[in-house]
């Protein structure tokens, strides 16, 4: 009976010392029964594909925040396009959620103006060039997260384009104008000095796709460039497959792209940024304030090259850029 009643008062004991670990904000809610939310606003059409996901669950893991556990995640996405993205905020905000997770530079400026008190951490495009902060460092307001850095790398991605096909001078760019001009920019600056002429495409719905795709072909376009954007994102398996019906060689942001049967990528790497967004979110949960946690970057950009789709178009991919690749997928 002794040995029954020590066991049970170390067994207290050991759950004492595991809820001593747990963040005190966490503390509180278990001890007064709430689990905190956390709200994942997705500006794609459908839920977030792999490996967004089970790499934010993870960097959650990692914090000690387990979904469904001690923490509860409330996604949201627009399959009935971006203009919900407002409604679906406003829901997110009348939850009382204790942070949102959003992704763009749209849904971002949107949980803006819908909130001005609930935490925000948003994986942008271009944080800065967005106005989304006034600075990198001391973001200030209820804001803060990972800047993507996508005009320069969707004028990057030009450029790669050019290395791997020197003799090109015309490229399609597919935009979603949600994400500014910024892109467009940079990218037609950069064309200028490489003797290239970007025709940009509007992409504003799903239905677009397919007259982009046409207008493309009308003007000769001889590879394409896929502009950084959730939303154009969430369509990747359609432009994916224009690109193939039209013979066109295209570049995107993400590896899964090119997993996904595209031909080359160049950005950050996708898994790794939810993963660090998350470790953010989890910092939120913890007790941290967004204006004193700076912005984000990148840790490393990522050259990947899809060899059999090179040979689907007929392609031989030079030799120097094969070499320079992280990795190319046979």
């Amino acid at each position: 009976m002794r040995l029954i009643q020590w066991k049970r008062r170390e067994f207290i004991a050991l759950l004492g010392s595991l809820a001593a670990s747990w963040p005190s904000p966490l503390r509180a809610q278990q001890q007064s029964g709430h689990l905190p939310r956390i709200g994942l606003l997705w500006p794609g059409v459908s839920p977030p594909p792999s490996p967004r996901m089970e790499s934010f669950r993870r960097g959650l893991r990692e914090q000690g925040f387990v979904d469904g556990r001690n923490v509860i995640i409330e996604l949201r996405y627009a399959p009935e396009g971006q203009q919900r993205l407002p409604e679906l905020v406003a829901e997110l905000v009348r939850m009382k959620v204790e942070v949102i997770c959003t992704f763009g530079d749209l849904a971002p400026k949107i949980a803006q103006q819908a909130t001005r008190t609930t935490p925000i951490i948003a994986i942008a495009d271009d944080m800065l060039g967005a106005g989304l902060v006034t600075n990198l460092s001391r973001p200030g307001g209820n804001i803060t997260g990972v800047t993507i850095l996508a005009p320069e790398l969707s004028a990057k991605r030009l450029q790669v384009l050019k290395s791997v096909f020197p003799e090109i001078t015309r490229v399609a760019a597919l935009w979603d104008p949600t994400t500014g001009t910024a892109q467009v920019l940079v990218t037609k600056n950069a064309a200028q000095f490489l003797n290239v002429d970007v025709q940009v495409l509007e992409v504003r719905s799903h239905k677009d796709l397919a007259t982009a795709f046409e207008a493309a072909a009308k003007e000769r376009a001889e590879a394409l460039n896929v502009f950084s954007s959730p939303f154009l994102s969430s369509l990747y398996h359609e432009i994916i497959g224009l690109a193939a019906e039209k013979k066109l060689p295209a570049i995107y942001q993400w590896r899964e792209h090119v997993e996904a049967g595209g031909l080359m990528s160049y950005g950050p790497n996708l898994g790794e940024m939810w993963r660090q967004t998350a470790v953010m979110v989890a910092k939120v949960l913890a007790g941290a304030n967004p204006p004193d946690m700076p912005v984000e970057q990148p840790a490393k950009i990522e050259l990947v090259l899809n060899q059999k789709a090179a040979k689907a178009l007929a392609l031989e991919l030079p030799l120097p850029v094969l070499i320079q690749a992280d990795d190319v997928i046979e």
